[in-house]
């Protein structure tokens, strides 16, 4: 067994310590260590954006980087959107706008959106296709995503 590194980081806005193997990806990390299981493995490879998350205010996949790279650093994940009583805007929108079908792609394109909107709280059809062009949907079409991001950006 691989020795385990001890990790603190900023997790939705709580301090949280961790052991992981330094082998350990921080998808791994959240979903077996940390028991959030928002972010999806789809394809473990950073090609379809399961598991996207923000990593000091960068979308990243979490698949891609390593647990132990998040020592002292700020991850925000789905858990994190809503609050105790209310869902985050863009959850809303993606319910109004019927954006999300099996739910395996929605918490990656949700936090895909978050990211797009906290850089560009005004974006264009065309910024909002191609901010999203990382995340992959294999149950529907993209148009009905775009118009929740779209009417989440109108709604701040």
């Amino acid at each position: 067994m691989a020795r385990r590194s001890h990790v603190q980081t900023t997790l939705n806005g709580e301090t949280v310590e961790f052991l992981c193997e330094p082998r350990q990806s921080l998808l791994e990390v959240l979903r077996d260590e940390l028991h959030l299981t928002g972010a999806k493995e789809g394809c473990n490879n950073g090609n379809c954006g399961a598991c996207s998350v923000i990593l000091d205010g960068r979308l990243v996949n979490s698949c891609l980087v390593l647990g132990v790279e998040t020592e002292g650093k700020s991850v925000e994940t789905i858990e994190g959107l809503a609050e105790p009583d209310k869902l985050h805007p863009i959850q809303d929108a993606f319910l109004e706008n019927a954006a999300l079908q099996c739910g395996i792609c929605t918490p990656g394109f949700i936090m895909s959106a978050k990211a797009l909107l906290d850089q560009n709280p005004n974006p264009t059809e065309h910024e909002v296709r191609y901010w999203l062009a990382g995340n992959l949907c294999r149950c529907t079409g993209y148009d009905k995503i775009v118009r929740a991001v779209l009417d989440a950006a109108a709604a701040k």
